[in-house]
């Protein structure tokens, strides 16, 4: 088996898991990235049931920005998981980054959540 960069951003997220928990009070943001997409879920473990979530694969999103893949879209996600969340009562979230590096992408879409109203 040839060792790559996914296998070692697993071993990262599954390092990070370990503390984090997600409650109905308090879910868990998780973060998923590719190179065209970024997908973004809040998930009570508890209870084992996704909250909301949201996707630049979304039909609402294409209205926002042409291409999922870069900064714009992942602060236009970041609004979006915001106020979907606000909606079904969350407030304060626990950020997973997914074992991904927290920059470019990912620090852009949790500033943008951070600056639409959750707290983490």
């Amino acid at each position: 088996m040839a060792i790559n960069k996914e296998f070692h951003r697993k071993r990262r997220h599954n390092r990070i898991r370990r503390r984090i928990i997600g409650t109905k009070d308090k879910p868990r943001m998780s973060v998923h990235r590719s190179i065209n997409n970024i997908c973004v879920q809040l998930v009570d473990d508890i209870g084992g049931v996704t909250i909301c979530a949201v996707s630049t694969m979304d039909k609402g999103f294409k209205e926002k920005a042409k291409t999922g893949g870069n900064v714009k879209a992942a602060q236009a996600l970041g609004e979006m998981i915001a106020k979907a969340g606000q909606a079904k009562g969350v407030k304060k979230v626990v950020f997973d980054r997914g074992g991904y590096l927290y920059h470019g992408r990912i620090k852009a879409l949790a500033d943008s959540a951070r600056k639409a109203g959750l707290e983490f």
